[in-house]
């Protein structure tokens, strides 16, 4: 029976619609299954075997948790390079960021003739208003710069104590630059002088709280000598420096060195400084003093590029010719020498002819001898009372005709010199002028040398016999810190300090020793200092730390009773990891069941920013297992 043609043609259509729909869903299947295992291998293949792939269709869908975005964003570059980019749909997600790790906070202060300016990453909760008017009470007629940066983090421990301290340094110096940042300090300061660079040296570090850690590179720039002077003398005694200056350590040794080989004795210094007159300032010394060793005794002065040669007044005159005529010939073109041979003084039935002052060490002046006339007596009277006070000048001189023409020159430059000593006498001749004295200050005796030398004029003769002796100490001036140690440490030797056993109860019969170093602490005033535990090896180490902590809170609790301010002090234990003997015997575990009082110095740092940076660098990275010192509000 053959179906009607219209029911025939519905049939063909409905078949092959079904066999179309089957091909197609098999076809769908098959570009699934082939995207979804050729983006898993792609994906597996970079490591993301965290991320999921699900095809849908033509549609490859990413799902997952990626660890960071980088790591997303590179699990959709890896898909597609096996499938069309616009059929890959990214339903991935980024894990939680964790805490991000604060930056490191720094802040850089300088200071200088121009103002101040501070830049660097602080804090956002820093008040940086009162930061700036902080900076401005050092100076009310400099700028305050603000160059700084924030970041929206806690500060970190520490932070406020290092801003505190570089500010309280900044106070003292006028010239600086500061870099604070959390528990560490780096100063780069100029000194005006040695002795300026070691008072400041002792009293940035007396001022810094004891977690602080603080590195110091502090410079004293090389005087400018003027006149730039050498003075060497040899007598029966020996030679002797009266002034010595170079322009480096290299020709300080040349110029020391041909002094040892004439005979040099006894104490000696020698200046390095900025004026030297030529680059051949060692030859040339070396030259005149190897020349006035050879003629024996007498003095050799060098000022600037003016040589002065005296011999003895009983030299060999024929030497004396040959000695000159060949330093004449020997030295750099830049000097000129002028030689002196002194003839026997004659008699004087009207007395010496000479002035003659002294100056007491309380300060009380008194001019005697022979001037010129009465202008010069008028104006040593008034140069004296100008130099040394107005109510501390006795004057008794009398005027005297046909005294040498350059008289006032060497009396003035006398009294100028006499003017630099504590105490001492002057005396003035028409052949010499003689200073004798002492003076506190270590650099007067060259200093004087210099003054006369330039003064005078050449082929002058002075002699000078200045002895250094050290300031009388500041009656409320404290002892050094390093003393201090010692002193306490000399205490622990004969009386130490014990406490009841496994307890940090301070033992009877030590009172009297911590009493003493509690003496000695008052007098040293505000030094900074970590009271130390340590304990045997006997016991739990973790134990031993603990007991060694509180037998050095122990300590530093009874110092406190005991009046003595703390606010520089801390107390750390150490327990067992630092023993001084033998932990075997009884003996040894005596020796090492201790208390040290060690003073906190600042870190050695190298005069250039590779140390500082190397200093900054181990702050960074702590040792984890190190006491925390910081942990008591002191």
């Amino acid at each position: 029976m053959r179906l009607p043609y219209p029911i025939a043609v519905a049939l063909i259509f409905a078949v092959s619609a079904v066999l179309s729909l089957v091909a197609a869903g098999f076809s769908v299947s098959k570009i699934e299954d082939a995207s979804e295992l050729a983006v898993r291998r792609a994906l597996n293949l970079k490591g993301h075997d965290w991320a999921e792939v699900e095809s849908d269709g033509l549609r490859v869908v990413l799902t997952g948790i990626a660890p960071d975005e980088a790591t997303r964003f590179n699990a959709l570059t890896a898909a597609g390079t096996e499938v069309d980019t616009s059929r890959v749909i990214d339903e991935m997600e980024v894990a939680p960021t964790a805490d991000l790790t604060p930056p490191r906070f720094s802040a850089e202060i300088l200071r200088n003739d121009s103002g101040i300016s501070i830049i660097g990453l602080v804090p956002a909760s820093l008040d940086r208003e009162d930061l700036k008017d902080r900076l401005q009470r050092l100076d009310r007629d400099s700028p305050v710069s603000d160059l700084m940066e924030s970041a929206d983090y806690p500060k970190p421990k520490g932070w406020d104590q290092a801003i505190d301290y570089a500010i309280k340094a900044l106070f003292d110096l006028p010239r600086a630059k500061i870099s604070a940042s959390p528990g560490l300090v780096r100063i780069t300061a100029i000194a005006d002088s040695q002795q300026e660079k070691d008072r400041l040296e002792q009293r940035l570090s007396r001022a810094a709280p004891p977690g602080l850690r603080i590195g110091l590179s502090i410079s004293a720039p090389r005087p400018v000598i003027t006149p730039f002077t050498l003075r060497y003398l040899i007598n029966e005694d020996g030679g002797q420096f009266d002034a010595c200056s170079a322009q480096s350590e290299e020709a300080r040794d040349l110029i020391i060195a041909s002094a040892r080989e004439a005979g040099l004795t006894g104490p000696y210094s020698c200046t390095i400084g900025l004026g030297v007159p030529s680059p051949r300032w060692p030859n040339a010394a070396q030259l005149s003093i190897r020349a006035l060793s050879e003629l024996g005794q007498g003095s050799i002065t060098m000022s600037d590029a003016d040589i002065t040669l005296v011999a003895a007044q009983d030299a060999n005159p024929l030497l004396f010719d040959r000695i000159v005529g060949e330093l004449e010939n020997s030295l750099p073109d830049v000097f000129v020498l002028h030689a002196v041979l002194p003839e026997a003084e004659p008699d004087d039935a009207a007395g010496p002819v000479e002035f003659s002052a002294t100056l007491s060490p309380e300060g009380l002046v008194q001019l005697r001898g022979r001037v010129s006339d009465e202008t010069l007596r008028d104006m040593t009277d008034s140069f004296a009372r100008a130099a040394f006070g107005s109510a501390q000048v006795y004057t008794a001189t009398r005027v005297v005709q046909d005294l040498p023409a350059d008289w006032p020159v060497r009396v003035l430059a006398g009294l100028d010199a006499l003017a630099h000593l504590h105490n001492g006498a002057l005396t003035v001749t028409p052949d010499d002028v003689s200073l004798t004295g002492i003076s506190h200050d270590p650099e007067a005796k060259a200093r004087i040398a210099g003054l006369l030398s330039d003064k005078l004029g050449d082929a002058q003769e002075f002699s000078l016999s200045i002895t250094y002796v050290d300031p009388p100490a500041p009656q409320d001036a404290s002892p050094d810190p390093e003393v201090c140690e010692e002193r306490i440490a000399e205490i622990q030797k004969s009386g130490k300090i014990a406490f009841e056993p496994g307890s940090a109860t301070v033992a009877s019969d030590s009172r009297e020793a911590l009493n003493q170093i509690a003496d000695i602490l008052r007098e040293c005033g505000p030094i900074r200092l970590e009271i130390q535990g340590h304990t045997d090896s006997q016991g739990r180490e973790e134990m031993n730390q603990q007991l060694s902590q509180a037998r050095a809170q122990s300590i530093l609790n009874e110092l406190r009773g005991r009046r003595v301010p703390t606010s520089s002090f801390s107390a750390v234990g150490y327990g067992e990891t630092q023993p001084i003997a033998n932990n075997e015997t009884e003996e040894g575990r005596e020796e090492n069941r201790r208390i040290d009082f060690h003073l906190i110095r600042p870190e050695p740092t190298a005069n250039t920013e590779t140390g500082l940076e190397a200093l900054e660098a181990e702050t960074e990275t702590p040792n984890a297992d190190a006491p925390d010192a910081g942990t008591e509000d002191q």
